[in-house]
């Protein structure tokens, strides 16, 4: 059986999965965001699917992906199957997008034998792979306890913290032409804007079709935007593609990483009813 002890990587390769996926603490997670799932949805072989919006978000909260509670990540894993000693590889169907958010949801919840399906479905398929279809299906409850560790995501009171800090650095992973105010939110009714003090960083940059583009690479992109900051916070639209700057960060091997929760989603409407 592979260990926890050996698993100590935060994206791992299509080729990686296939020879491994067999092993008996070894879970699979289909994070794809407004799955509908149904005889013909494909999904990696034992796949298990992750709501994130009906089952790992606070449905209730005014902005959508909110950070759930700790009791309700607990119990929703659990229903997963999910223990403690799992090692979960999380993947999406865009290549990384949804899949880095779940990624880490876990690491803010203590969970770290985590990683991220690098190119996730697409990869996989690309690869020759088989896939197959879901069925009903039930797991035997796991024993997966989580742990506050909530530092890691920050809310709007936090963020106009961090924004005068003159340590930190806001990253924003929206497409320029959104940062710069030059097209509309895809929200509805959400106002266009930034961050005060924040850089721009788009994920898709750090992208390369579908995957994650190299250390080297990243670490260009990376090493031409952070200066001397010792602190990084990651925004976007909702809290979703914060996490593929997060991830990118996390391979760096930087540290002091921290996800703005509800992102400019939050941030736009606070400060909007704020001025009016």
């Amino acid at each position: 059986m592979l260990t926890t002890k050996m698993f100590n990587s935060h994206i791992v390769s299509a080729d990686w999965l296939k020879a491994n996926s067999s092993l008996k603490n070894i879970i699979i997670l289909d994070a794809t965001i407004n799955k509908v799932i149904d005889k013909t949805s494909q999904r990696i072989p034992n796949a298990r699917f992750f709501d994130i919006k009906k089952k790992f978000s606070t449905i209730d909260a005014p902005f959508s992906s909110t950070l759930p509670s700790q009791a309700q990540f607990q119990k929703e894993a659990k229903n997963l199957g999910i223990c403690n000693d799992s090692l979960i590889v999380v993947y999406d169907d865009k290549g990384i997008y949804s899949s880095a958010r779940v990624w880490w949801l876990f690491k803010t919840y203590g969970f770290n034998t985590i990683a991220v399906l690098d190119g996730g479905l697409p990869e996989w398929v690309q690869h020759g792979f088989k896939v197959e279809t879901y069925t009903n299906e039930t797991y035997n409850l796991g024993d997966f306890n989580a742990k506050d560790n909530t530092l890691l995501m920050t809310n709007f009171k936090g963020v106009n913290q961090y924004s005068k800090d003159k340590n930190t650095l806001i990253i924003d992973a929206r497409s320029q032409a959104r940062f710069k105010c030059l097209v509309d939110e895809p929200k509805a009714g959400l106002r266009r804007g930034t961050i005060p003090n924040s850089k721009n960083l788009p994920f898709t940059d750090l992208l390369n079709g579908y995957k994650l583009k190299s250390k080297p690479q990243l670490s260009k992109i990376f090493n031409n935007l952070v200066d001397d900051k010792t602190q990084f916070v990651f925004s976007c639209g909702s809290g979703i593609t914060a996490c593929i700057l997060a991830l990118a960060a996390t391979i760096l091997d930087y540290n002091k990483l921290i996800v703005y929760d509800g992102s400019w989603t939050e941030y736009g409407s606070l400060t909007e009813l704020k001025e009016s």
